[in-house]
């Protein structure tokens, strides 16, 4: 069976805790970039022979609808998919449940699913270092049993938390913005931003249809680009109450 990695990983959490659940299934055959705003999905070849493990990080207790929209242009073709919502220390609530039903109505067989711990893209203070070295073992760990379960043909499915109706979806107003007197212009930010939100000619400015995904932030070599400060200590305030303690990734089979 080939394995491969459908991620969604605007600043690179997302990616390593993908690359820990699969390191059992190593050689990967390929990796499929759903922040590459240009590439043409519906091309992307799946079959029966393939497991896929689909990871996305949990958006206000949701998946990403960028990425929604991009695995819908996908058919599964019988493929089955380990699923895995990424999350800041908060919770990742309805994110699991959403991403079966859009899996599960394009043609994948769901057969395992994790809520995994990565440090919060915006508040990074939380679940700071994570995943780290107790999560690698933990993932890798449930990747075997995941591999197990393939050689027994087993394609039951498992439990996937959530709610249906999922929780309303409120998108963060927290909209990274840059310096004009200190960006270069390097063209980092726009090459690099999942949905066209940053202009060539005007890179220190981001348009109203950022999905605060933090990307530009990752890759600006010139650190220019910042949230407001007042809006962000907010937010701490706010995700303080929830996020403290260490939380655990949390296995279905």
């Amino acid at each position: 069976m080939t394995c491969k990695l459908i991620v969604f990983s605007p600043t690179g959490g997302t990616q390593r805790a993908a690359e820990l659940l699969a390191e059992p299934f190593q050689p990967i055959a390929e990796t499929i970039d759903l922040c590459a705003m240009h590439t043409d999905f519906s091309k992307t070849t799946l079959t029966s022979d393939d497991l896929c493990i689909v990871v996305v990080p949990s958006f206000a207790g949701r998946v990403p609808a960028t990425a929604v929209e991009r695995l819908r242009q996908m058919q599964g073709n019988g493929a089955r998919a380990v699923l895995v919502a990424v999350y800041g220390n908060r919770a990742f609530e309805d994110t699991l449940v959403e991403l079966q039903d859009v899996l599960t109505e394009q043609g994948f067989c769901c057969i395992a699913d994790v809520g995994a711990l990565a440090e919060h893209s915006i508040a990074r203070q939380f679940a700071a270092g994570r995943p780290d070295a107790q999560d690698a073992a933990v993932l890798a760990d449930f990747g075997r049993k995941i591999a197990d379960k393939l050689v027994n043909n087993d394609d039951s499915v498992p439990t996937f938390p959530g709610n249906r109706p999922y929780r309303p979806y409120t998108p963060s107003p927290m909209h990274p913005q840059g310096n004009a007197e200190v960006c270069t212009k390097c063209g980092a930010c726009v090459a690099a931003c999942p949905v066209g939100a940053i202009a060539s000619d005007k890179p220190y400015e981001t348009q109203e249809h950022c999905i605060s995904c933090m990307r530009c932030v990752k890759v600006c070599p010139q650190h220019t680009r910042t949230l407001n400060p007042a809006m962000l200590a907010g937010l701490t305030q706010k995700l303080s109450a929830v996020c403290e303690g260490r939380k655990e990734n949390e296995l279905f089979l």
